[in-house]
C-alpha cells in the first residue's frame, strides 16, 4: 500500500487570460501561504525565458521573495537551468538565500534552456556547448558550496559551506544516469514527459552510488493534478491544461485559458495524440478517485515524494484543489 509521502507544489506562475503579471505573482503568493499554512514539503518555482504568460523568468528573486512570504516550507527551483548561467553566480545566489532563509532552499537544476534555441542564444551564446557540459557544471556547483574550496583561487561568497540541497531534474535517461552517479536526488517531469518516467525511475535506483549528500536513492515525479468536489468538475477544470498544451503544441502562445463545457472539435487526432502522450500523467477527480489513483501510481512508482502542478484557471478552484491534495495524501497509509 501506498505510504503517506510528503507532497509539494511546483508553481509556474501562468498568467491567466484577462489577468497579467501583478495579480499573478500575487496569486502565486497567496498559493505559496496556504502551501505553507496546510503542511505541504516544498514549494519550487520554475525558470522560462520569452514566454508572455510565464511570470517566473526571474526565478531567483522569486524564490527569495517567496521564502520572506512563508514560514516553513521549503522554497526552491525546478528548476533553475543551469547551461543559462554561470555555476559560480548560482552558487553565490542560493547560498544567499540559503543564509537568509537557514534549511528552507532547494536548488534543482535541469540542463534544458526554458524556452527556444533563439531566446537561449540570446541568453547566453554558447548555451548549446554549456548544456554538453552540465555534469561538469554541476560538479563545479558543488565545489563552490564546498568548504574544500577554501583554498581556490575563485571562491563562491557567501556560499561557502552551505547547505543547499542539490537536485537533478530531469525527463530522460541521461539525467537519470547523472543523478544515480553522483549520488543526488531525483525529480522527473512527469508532468509533462511522462514517457521514460517509469524506466528512469528503475535506471536511477539500479545505479545509485551513494555519497556524502545521500546514503540511499531518493526519487520525486511531478505530476498534473487537478481536484474538486466531484469528478465531472475536475473534469471541466482540467480543460484549461488540456487547452495549454494543444496551444503548446500548435507554438501558440495564449495566456491559460478558462475551462470549456467540452473539448469536441477543438483539436485534430494528431493533436489529441501529442496532448495526451504529454498529459498522460495527470491525475483528474474528486478525493476517492483521486486517493485510488495516487495509491496505485506512488504504489508503482516507488517515489518517496510526490510534486504536483495544477494550471486550474480560477484561483479559487485552484486553492480548492490544493486543499482537496493535501486531504488525499494525508488518507494514506
Amino acid at each position: 500500500m501506498a505510504k503517506n509521502i510528503p507532497i509539494s507544489i511546483l508553481e509556474l506562475a501562468i498568467v491567466t487570460q484577462d489577468s497579467n503579471a501583478s495579480e499573478t505573482l500575487q496569486k502565486t503568493t497567496a498559493l505559496a501561504k496556504l502551501a505553507d499554512a496546510l503542511g505541504y514539503s516544498r514549494f519550487w518555482l520554475a525558470e522560462h525565458h520569452n514566454m508572455a504568460h510565464v511570470a517566473s523568468s526571474a526565478t531567483v528573486v522569486l524564490i527569495g521573495y517567496i521564502a520572506s512570504q512563508t514560514q516553513n516550507i521549503r522554497v526552491g527551483s525546478g528548476g533553475i537551468m543551469l547551461p543559462n548561467h554561470a555555476p559560480l553566480i548560482i552558487a553565490e545566489q542560493f547560498g544567499t538565500l540559503e543564509i537568509l532563509y537557514p534549511n528552507r532552499i532547494d536548488l534543482g537544476l535541469g540542463r534544458a534552456p526554458g524556452t527556444d534555441s533563439l531566446t537561449a542564444q540570446a541568453i547566453r551564446s554558447d548555451f548549446f556547448e554549456q548544456s554538453q557540459r552540465f555534469p561538469q557544471n554541476v560538479a563545479a556547483l558543488q565545489t563552490y558550496f564546498s568548504k574544500d574550496n577554501a583554498t581556490a583561487k575563485v571562491r563562491a561568497f557567501p556560499a561557502e559551506g552551505t547547505n543547499v540541497p542539490i537536485w537533478i531534474l530531469g525527463s530522460s535517461m541521461d539525467s537519470a544516469a547523472l543523478a544515480a552517479a553522483n549520488g543526488l536526488p531525483y525529480a522527473f517531469a512527469g508532468h509533462f514527459a511522462p514517457k521514460v518516467m517509469y524506466q528512469a525511475f528503475e535506471f536511477y535506483r539500479d545505479n545509485f552510488q551513494p555519497s556524502q549528500f545521500l546514503d540511499k536513492p531518493k526519487t520525486m515525479a511531478c505530476v498534473n493534478a487537478i481536484a474538486s468536489d466531484t469528478d465531472e468538475e475536475a473534469e471541466i477544470l482540467s480543460t484549461s491544461l488540456t487547452q495549454m498544451f494543444l496551444n503548446l503544441i500548435r507554438n501558440d502562445r495564449k495566456p491559460l485559458q478558462p475551462p470549456v463545457a467540452s473539448l469536441d472539435g477543438i483539436m485534430s487526432e494528431e493533436e489529441y495524440f501529442h496532448v495526451n502522450q504529454m498529459t498522460s500523467c495527470s491525475f483528474v477527480g474528486s478525493k476517492k478517485k483521486l486517493e485510488t489513483e495516487l495509491k496505485q501510481f506512488i504504489d508503482r512508482t516507488r517515489i518517496d515524494e510526490l510534486m504536483i502542478t495544477s494550471p486550474i484557471f480560477n484561483h479559487e478552484d485552484k486553492l480548492k484543489s490544493m486543499r482537496l491534495m493535501k486531504e488525499v495524501i494525508g488518507t494514506m497509509k
